[in-house]
């Protein structure tokens, strides 16, 4: 129980300062207003960083359902804890997202563009193409669970393996850097949600709070970054075990 607590704390905390961030740069009369993709990238990569030390150490600071799901598959996980974690992931994304509707609770009558409004929760392609958008999130995927394996070393145990990381205080950073590069140079298509929970927890928290005047939550899209993250992040498991580095 203490790592599915974990689990949504540390989901909670990406999305408020994930979804903070983007909130900071989308929406009118904040002080961050049109200050650009860069802050987004550099902040959600603060925001996963952030998230992994606050809660790494007791639950291995997944905060991803394609992360659990992918490490299950390689072995690096009880398949036993996946539905507890997906859960608690789920849920501390929504309520993550509420934090954000809170914090910026006078800027939404202000801002005109319901996209702009729906692209603080949830992700946006910027050219809709099903194919296309499903294999940039593949893509982004596969390389943040290549990454993340490659940062503990292959075959190491999630929760051993990264005893030593942990008390260096590294992991956590490293993985943020991880998701900075991925957002950089991965993003532009379709935002990076790279984490089903990331884009469909707060997309209901959009689609169920009175924001004025925010339009349609968009589900014609939304299984995109739910079921490609998944498919992604088990292909880079798969592919770095595979390879065989580190063991």
């Amino acid at each position: 129980m203490e790592s599915y607590i974990a689990e949504f704390i540390g989901t909670m905390v990406l999305i408020l300062f994930g979804d903070g961030v983007v909130a900071a740069v989308l929406l009118r009369a904040s002080k961050a207003e049109n200050s650009g993709w860069i802050v987004i990238t550099f902040g959600w990569a603060m925001a996963v960083a952030m998230a992994v030390y606050a809660v790494g150490w007791v639950s291995g600071a997944h905060i991803n359902p394609a992360v659990t799901i992918a490490l299950a598959v390689v072995g690096q996980f009880d398949w036993a804890q996946v539905p507890g974690y997906v859960i608690a992931q789920f849920l501390g994304a929504f309520v993550g997202a509420v934090l954000v509707w809170l914090a910026y609770l006078n800027h939404w009558e202000g801002t005109a563009d319901p996209v702009l409004k729906r692209g603080v929760f949830c992700t946006i392609p910027q050219i809709r193409n099903t194919a296309a958008n499903f294999v940039t999130e593949v893509i982004g995927t596969a390389a943040l669970l290549f990454g993340i394996l490659g940062i503990l070393g292959s075959g190491a145990q999630i929760r051993g393996g990264m005893a030593d990381l942990f008390t260096a205080g590294l992991f956590p950073l490293l993985v943020g850097l991880l998701v900075l590069a991925i957002g950089l140079s991965l993003g532009g298509p379709t935002g990076y949600a790279i984490n089903p929970a990331r884009d469909l927890g707060p997309r209901i928290a959009h689609a169920v709070l009175p924001i004025p005047g925010k339009g349609d939550s968009d589900w014609s899209y939304s299984w995109i970054p739910v079921v490609a993250p998944i498919v992604g992040g088990i292909i880079g498991a798969v592919l770095y075990t595979a390879l065989g580095f580190g063991g």
